[in-house]
């Protein structure tokens, strides 16, 4: 007896939904939090991958949890990316063609362009890294990480777009920004050189 009152149930959210004036109170969160949401997923799926990387202080079946939560925020991530395009589109802050090609926005090609590309490369990192299996062999290996390790510099190019391209950030977005970037930083440099000293231990 519920099933069919489940559909008129939900039209009646969403006439008072539209009626009450949430829907427009969403849209502006979202035309600044979706893309707020999307640069703090893939920080975090960053750290996250060079946390997994890691064979000094973690163990195995740490790594394989590191891993999970990388590929998770990878996922919600690209979700609030595409949330976050839609709505500048739905807004007319940009249009398609500005999102499908990188610098042709006629008010901020450079800035918005940045972030286009670092859509691409977060999309075609996150396609690879879902099917790693089919990269066997060392030279489609080795193809393979350095696509992966693309997506440090997408993701720089969007710590750019998202500080600068809308409005201006408050005090605590820069320095969480700033944090992400330190903590990447020092992350990546550490694994750099580990993987010089292995690479002298073997030689």
């Amino acid at each position: 007896m519920l099933r069919p009152a489940l559909p008129a149930a939900l039209l009646l959210f969403i006439a008072v939904t539209l009626h009450s004036g949430a829907m427009d109170t969403l849209m502006q969160f979202l035309d600044f939090g979706a893309g707020v949401l999307a640069l703090v997923s893939l920080s975090v799926t960053v750290l996250w991958g060079l946390a997994a990387t890691d064979r000094m202080v973690l163990h195995s079946g740490h790594r394989l949890l590191a891993q999970a939560v990388h590929r998770g925020t990878g996922v919600a991530g690209l979700g609030f990316l595409g949330l976050h395009i839609w709505v500048k589109v739905a807004e007319g802050h940009v249009g398609t063609t500005s999102v499908a090609v990188p610098f042709t926005d006629g008010a901020r090609p450079v800035l918005i362009g940045l972030g286009t590309l670092a859509a691409y490369v977060f999309v075609a990192v996150a396609v690879t890294g879902a099917v790693r299996g089919a990269f066997t062999g060392i030279t489609a290996s080795r193809w393979w990480r350095a696509l992966h390790m693309s997506a440090y510099l997408a993701w720089g190019l969007a710590l750019v777009h998202g500080l600068k391209s809308g409005r201006a950030a408050a005090g605590w977005a820069v320095a969480g920004y700033a944090i992400c970037l330190a903590a990447v930083a020092v992350r990546l440099a550490l694994r750099l050189r580990d993987s010089r000293r292995n690479s002298g231990e073997l030689s």
